[in-house]
């Protein structure tokens, strides 16, 4: 018999989200290598539908990965050279660096200390004359408080488009991640809600115009055989990838309900220790991509969980203000006092649907231990 103190719980365990789908992506993978149609095919056409649909979205369109689907959609509002975007420090990177690779000054402000997301109250500070557009990333699947952003952006005339990279299947007042905006950007990663096992990325577009401009974007502003209407770029997703997303589509609600679960395990096992627990909004349904929990003892717990055979992550460990890349472009940042709390701070448990009931209680019994 395996005992407690002998299991082994990964941060996250991308085998166990294959093996439900395994049989129905190999058949697929069969038919999509007998018609050996690779890019932009019926998997690819059926899946845009289909995420589409989900998001309750005007129009959606898949692309090579989360990056590009961010940069895909900022450059689809044709914004000028040197426009500024504010977004948060306390994101992925690629958020940033989208902005920088569509020509545009990331403005980086602070954060929420409840829900780590961009906090409205910080936003009217940092816009210029040169702002054009706020990008709040729905951060750990948390919806960004879009309706005080939104209030914003019409007072000052400046587009939203979400960074959902991490939200699929969250809801913001009942509204699904990605139909909340002008535009919204998904990645695909593979340790994401819905992952594939490779790279892809989706955006959706509030308008005929923004998406129109997204599908030219994506495959060398190709209209025609052998016409290109305007410079654009190699986007283009993958069959294979979209045969797997397709497969793991129908699944989602139910994993986000997992996760929403175990989340609540955790909260209820770590009320009484010196932990921060995730605080959700009241309008807010988060999907869990990440349980972040906060401590100032946040390095020793790590090597105390590791100890255990519990893996950890830290999201993230350094805000982007300060990363050396950013240094040697175009920025500005606004003060951070909670963004650099949180990022000293934070630790990522595991929290995934495939978690078993004797691993959620080997993480609640190891973190209690600890304290």
């Amino acid at each position: 018999m395996t005992t407690q103190t002998t299991l082994n719980v990964p941060l996250v365990d991308l085998r166990a989200s294959y093996l439900p789908v395994k049989e129905q992506i190999l058949t697929e993978f069969e038919n999509i290598f007998d018609k050996m149609h690779l890019f932009l095919g019926e998997n690819i056409r059926n899946f845009e539908q289909e995420f589409t649909n989900y998001c309750k979205a005007h129009a959606g369109l898949a692309c090579s990965n989360g990056t590009d689907a961010l940069t895909l959609a900022l450059k689809a509002f044709d914004f000028p050279c040197g426009f500024e975007a504010i977004v948060p420090s306390h994101t992925f990177f690629a958020t940033v660096e989208s902005v920088h690779h569509a020509g545009g000054t990331p403005v980086m402000i602070d954060i929420d200390p409840d829900t780590y997301c961009m906090d409205p109250n910080r936003i009217e500070d940092a816009i210029s004359e040169k702002t054009k557009v706020i990008v709040p990333v729905h951060i750990y699947g948390q919806c960004a408080d879009m309706d005080a952003i939104k209030t914003i952006a019409q007072k000052h005339n400046l587009h939203v488009i979400e960074d959902a990279a991490q939200a699929h299947g969250s809801f913001y007042k009942g509204q699904t991640a990605g139909s909340l905006a002008d535009a919204a950007a998904f990645s695909f990663y593979f340790t994401k809600n819905l992952g594939a096992f490779g790279e892809t990325g989706f955006c959706t577009a509030a308008t005929d115009d923004v998406f129109n401009r997204m599908q030219l974007l994506r495959h060398h502003g190709h209209s025609g055989k052998f016409d290109h209407d305007i410079i654009g770029y190699n986007f283009r997703p993958d069959e294979l990838q979209a045969a797997i997303l397709r497969a793991k589509l129908p699944h989602l609600d139910d994993n986000n309900r997992k996760r929403r679960d175990i989340a609540a395990q955790y909260d209820a096992a770590f009320a009484n220790l010196d932990i921060k627990t995730p605080i959700v909004a009241e309008h807010n349904i988060p999907n869990y991509h990440c349980y972040v929990i906060q401590t100032p003892n946040r390095d020793d717990l790590v090597a105390h969980l590791g100890k255990h055979n519990i893996g950890t992550g830290i999201h993230y460990k350094n805000p982007v203000h300060v990363q050396p890349a950013v240094q040697t472009i175009a920025h500005r940042a606004m003060p951070m006092p909670v963004t650099e709390s949180v990022c000293a701070n934070c630790v990522t448990l595991p929290c995934y649907p495939e978690l078993t009931s004797d691993q959620v209680t080997h993480v609640i019994d190891a973190v209690r231990s600890f304290f």
